[in-house]
């Protein structure tokens, strides 16, 4: 069998795990033949036959189909479309055996000794036939001369082995470096001949990539050496991969580091994350851009005939996903990241049938049929919005079905309130009420939400359910209610630590915001980051109630999002250069005011008579930060976690990291007024009236804040949905009263009310006013 490949559970870091000894030998035996052909099985995946067919050959019968007339076409075609012979009808090595799926969120520590991959003896290299300076001066002498003759030898020589890729690009030759730390690699002159290559004639060009194939060919069999991962390091980092010319031979390198062993992921890794923190972030991205756009043109290909069919070449993306998974592992490792998290979304995908992608994820987990849903990070929130809501969708159906079904049995009249979850509330016991529905109505929160204020004749379309949303948060979260409390420095709540005997407004509140994503409302909430972290500990509720949940490792920086004095505070202490046992005068305990009384914590058995000392401050710190953020509120989160989970139950959950669940409850922080402009709809307007034009110049106008202010007045949030300004449905009516009144908003429509303003000056005044005293009408 051929080595197995671990996919990377969803939204995380690849796991390390090193295999037993008796392993290792069996796996270094296996090294030494090609991995047999193994089926990808039948049917198609978004839009992708997974089934290799027919006989399978080796990259070599590519490269033996090279003809002296394609050569001769190669020589006459320009730079920037380097030519390879007949690819359509190359038969391609056997796919790529994905393993089973993790339902595990894991993260990766650096191994220990024993997890790394056995050492084997380094190969004597070849002598190092330049350094940069000699590079970068036979460059110079080309410019002048115009003869390419050097240059171009060292790029014959360099590329036509890993040896001589090695000994051309190693900081030292004779060094052995099997750190994970230090690849060893001269990086600055690995970045110039690459820089150089792309201006080189064509001929040496096509040496490069001959040369490439010649290595590969060496390299397909046989135990791997720190050599070898220094090698593919270096030839991933190639621009020419940019061609899509090339990607037959891109596709094999990919393939071959895809199939490495984990100990030598582990390297490649941290060989990534520590060249690329300390060099240059764009690099990064543009190896990152490489890739994605390696796998749309796969999935979307210009010309088809560009490529291998596609029955032969199934495990090209698989292969893509899999060395995108450590680039994005190494960014994960780094803080702050290298790139956004959001540089890694691959905006093709949008455009596949995303719910084929996540049903074989689900029904196929535990084969080698391929999903994107294996590597969520390439999947953007929009796409996988798409997916919740059709999950969401495809439940209420069957609980609704369900539900008739039963009546049906019954002999019952059907009624057709059974598919919704119907919530009656009064206004001013709103919510007592809301509690009460919620708790009596527990098996219907799966269905279509529909609020009716009581006494009220109201229809709700909509309106009335984003309203009971917006009128609840705010009296829950206000704080006279004391079930959170709101910190100015960072703008954001946090659960209070109060203990009490009910816990149950604290679930609510998680059903809320589980209805409002179920339901596809944007809430204006303002929890910290680590809020959403602690909300997938552990993603699925698991079956075991006696397993803590909402419980995470944190950190200073979680911290600070929440209380920055205090979190400046616990630095100084980790910084401190003189006595801190002396100077700060603290012992393992802390004090908490609950009620006017003041309370201590031990943070430790007996913490109150250990004092806090130079030694032992990180575990002080740590300790301190775990209690005010896990175990003070673990009731009251726990609650909370429960709450959502009854209403959002599903592993579309597991595709989802802590930022996107903010994403998909508060909306986005990214304003685009240009975009609001486009998508606006008008009653009574005309986008050409003058009133209109007005409006746009001044709101285009305003700063962050103001506009913030605007979508604030108009729609209860701050913030925009997942998809964008178009979804929020925004709408400017005419209001026929005097020009000296001020605009009105209706927030349950996204509605603004706008008199026929004669001036921009007038209309900017009022605009202001109006958006700027919105709160408490304007008293406060």
């Amino acid at each position: 069998m051929s080595e197995a490949v671990r996919v990377p559970s969803p939204a995380t870091p690849l796991v390390v795990a090193a295999p037993a000894p008796e392993e290792r030998k069996g796996k270094e035996s296996e090294r030494e033949k090609l991995p047999p052909i193994v089926s990808a099985g039948a049917g198609a995946t978004a839009g992708l036959d997974r089934g290799a067919k027919g006989q399978i050959s080796t990259f070599s019968s590519f490269i033996s189909a090279v003809s002296p007339k394609k050569e001769a076409a190669e020589n006459r075609s320009s730079p920037a479309h380097l030519v390879f012979p007949n690819i359509k009808n190359v038969r391609e090595p056997p796919p790529i055996c994905l393993d089973v799926r993790q339902k595990q969120r894991t993260s990766m520590d650096a191994s220990s000794s024993e997890m790394k991959a056995p050492v084997l003896p380094e190969p004597i290299l070849p002598i190092q036939p330049k350094t940069v300076k000699d590079f970068q001066e036979d460059v110079e002498k080309v410019k002048s001369s115009g003869d390419w003759k050097a240059v171009h030898d060292f790029y014959l020589t360099t590329f036509d082995s890993f040896p001589e890729l090695n000994a051309a690009f190693k900081k030292d030759a004779t060094a052995s470096f099997n750190t994970i730390e230090d690849s060893g690699i001269n990086a600055k002159f690995v970045n110039a001949v690459y820089d150089t290559l792309l201006n080189t004639p064509q001929d040496v060009q096509k040496t490069v990539l001959k040369g490439i194939i010649n290595s590969l060919l060496r390299e397909w069999k046989g135990p791997r050496t720190k050599d070898d991962l220094r090698a593919y390091f270096i030839l991933l980092q190639n621009p020419q991969f940019n061609n899509t010319s090339t990607y037959v031979i891109y596709a094999h390198l990919l393939r071959q580091i895809a199939t490495l062993v984990e100990a030598d992921h582990h390297f490649l890794v941290h060989w990534f994350k520590k060249q690329y923190s300390r060099l240059s972030q764009k690099r990064f991205k543009q190896l990152v851009e490489r890739l994605l756009q390696f796998i749309s043109l796969r999935l979307f290909p210009a010309k088809p005939e560009e490529f291998p069919p596609i029955t032969k070449c199934s495990w090209w993306i698989p292969s893509a996903a899999k060395v995108l998974a450590l680039l994005n592992t190494a960014n994960n490792l780094v803080h702050p990241p290298l790139i956004p998290y959001t540089d890694f979304y691959n905006s093709t995908l949008d455009h596949i049938d995303l719910m084929e992608e996540y049903h074989t994820w689900q029904n196929f987990g535990n084969s080698h049929r391929f999903s994107f849903c294996q590597y969520p990070f390439v999947i953007s929130v929009a796409a996988k919005k798409i997916i919740i809501q059709r999950d969401s969708e495809q439940q209420m159906i069957n609980i609704a079905r369900q539900s008739l079904v039963d009546k049906v049995s019954r002999r019952q009249r059907p009624d057709m309130n059974i598919l919704f979850l119907n919530m009656k509330v009064r206004r001013t016991h709103l919510v007592s009420d809301s509690l009460d529905e919620l708790t009596r109505k527990r098996a219907d929160l799966k269905k279509k939400l529909k609020v009716t204020f009581v006494g009220e004749a109201g229809l709700d379309m909509g309106g009335l359910t984003k309203e009971w949303f917006l009128l609840l948060i705010r009296q829950i979260f206000h704080p006279d209610y004391g079930m959170f409390t709101y910190h100015k420095d960072s703008h954001c709540h946090w659960f209070s630590s109060f203990k009490c005997d009910n816990y149950s407004e604290f679930r609510l509140v998680g059903i809320l915001m589980g209805l409002a994503v179920y339901n596809s409302i944007t809430l204006d909430i303002r929890f910290p980051p680590c809020c959403y972290k602690k909300l997938l500990s552990p993603p699925i509720i698991p079956s075991d109630q006696n397993i803590p949940v909402g419980i995470c490792n944190v950190t200073v920086d979680d911290l600070c999002q929440i209380m920055p004095e205090l979190a400046h505070g616990l630095s100084e202490l980790l910084s401190h250069e003189g006595n801190v046992e002396e100077d700060f005068y603290s012992t393992f305990q802390v004090f908490q005011e609950e009620f006017g009384i003041i309370k201590s914590y031990n943070l430790k058995p007996g913490g109150d008579k250990i004092s806090v000392t130079n030694q032992n401050r990180k575990e002080y710190v740590q300790l301190y930060t775990d209690f005010l953020l896990n175990k003070s509120i673990y009731k009251q989160f726990a609650a909370f976690y429960y709450g959502f989970h009854s209403v959002c139950a599903s592993n579309a959950l597991m595709l989802l990291r802590p930022e996107e669940v903010e994403i998909l409850v508060c909306g986005s922080p990214d304003l685009d007024m240009h975009a609001l402009q486009r998508s606006t709809q008008y009653d009574g307007y005309a986008k050409t009236d003058l009133t209109i034009k007005y409006f746009w110049d001044v709101v285009l106008g305003f700063p962050l804040d103001l506009q913030k202010k605007l979508l604030h007045f108009t729609t209860g949030s701050d913030r925009v949905p997942v998809g964008g300004m178009a979804d929020l449905n925004f709408k400017i009516s005419k209001n026929e009263t005097s020009t000296n009144c001020l605009p009105v908003a209706h927030t349950c429509f996204n509605q603004l009310c706008l008199p026929p303003y004669k001036s921009k000056k007038d209309l900017k005044q009022k605009l202001i006013i109006g958006i700027s005293n919105s709160e408490g009408f304007g008293l406060e």
